[in-house]
């Protein structure tokens, strides 16, 4: 593909960097990522995407915008208060960068629908906000053979990591086999969280998204990064496969999607 004069002056900053140039912005074009969730962690993840010029954005969520989330989820605007979170997204992308499809789904990510939806993106991006639908796209990601850019985060500390089960590699089942009991961990809601941090987690998404659609860098993948927000420090911790994991280990026992109970949603870490 030839880039437009538009084109060339929009990606201007990455078209000179000796490890993106021209080729690297084409295959950024014509790369593919779905983000699950366009709450704390998919905004600023969002929009990162779509600066950068990857060529399809795909976005669920179920919600829509309300007051309350304003103080972190970024994409959206008090206007918006009321529209679904996929289309205030869309148009918050739209108006940001044009050369960017937006494929959007106001539904909720199931057992059911997953694999269809995401089987025709590259690389997938989790910003969820419980238990049982990490272990659902964890799931999903290794069965469907694509890297999966986690982030998580609670009141002051975040973490971000890249799970390529499929690629030998830790999965997220080879942290936590299973989800913790419901009521462990107390929601967003009622402990809090800096809107500030979901912005440093979603951009360290994007930027894993784009490392690994560029093929530069070193990935995150087998390893941990933990961020103290209070402290300001970032920890990088090695992960290891789990051999006896249940979902990629040499015994696995798990060959098709689960479905946790939703006593689960107590867990909420509201994005």
């Amino acid at each position: 593909m030839d880039f437009t004069e538009e084109q060339l002056e929009r990606y201007s900053r990455h078209i000179i960097l000796p490890e993106v140039g021209g080729r690297g912005q084409k295959r950024l074009l014509e790369s593919k990522v779905f983000c699950l969730g366009a709450g704390g962690l998919g905004s600023p993840a969002l929009m990162y995407l779509a600066a950068a010029g990857v060529g399809t954005i795909g976005v669920i969520d179920a919600d829509c915008v309300d007051l309350s989330n304003l103080q972190r989820q970024i994409i959206h605007s008090t206007p918006d208060i009321g529209r679904t979170k996929v289309e205030s997204a869309k148009s918050t992308i739209n108006a940001l960068n044009p050369d960017v499809k937006v494929d959007i789904y106001n539904e909720r990510l199931t057992a059911d629908n997953i694999r269809e939806i995401i089987r025709g993106y590259d690389i997938l991006l989790d910003g969820s906000d419980n238990f049982p639908t990490r272990y659902l796209m964890n799931d999903a990601a290794f069965f469907e053979g694509k890297t999966l850019v986690s982030g998580s985060m609670f009141r002051f500390d975040g973490q971000i990591t890249v799970f390529k089960g499929h690629e030998g590699l830790p999965c997220y089942r080879c942290i936590y086999p299973e989800p913790p009991p419901a009521g462990l961990v107390p929601s967003c809601q009622e402990a809090g969280i800096l809107g500030a941090l979901a912005g440093t987690v979603g951009v360290l998404q994007a930027t894993e998204a784009i490392k690994e659609a560029l093929g530069i860098g070193e990935s995150l993948a087998g390893h941990l990064l933990i961020f103290d927000a209070l402290k300001m420090t970032f920890r990088k911790v090695k992960v290891r496969k789990d051999p006896e994991c249940p979902l990629c280990g040499k015994n696995a026992v798990i060959d098709e999607l689960i479905t946790y109970e939703e006593s689960c949603e107590l867990l909420k870490q509201k994005g």
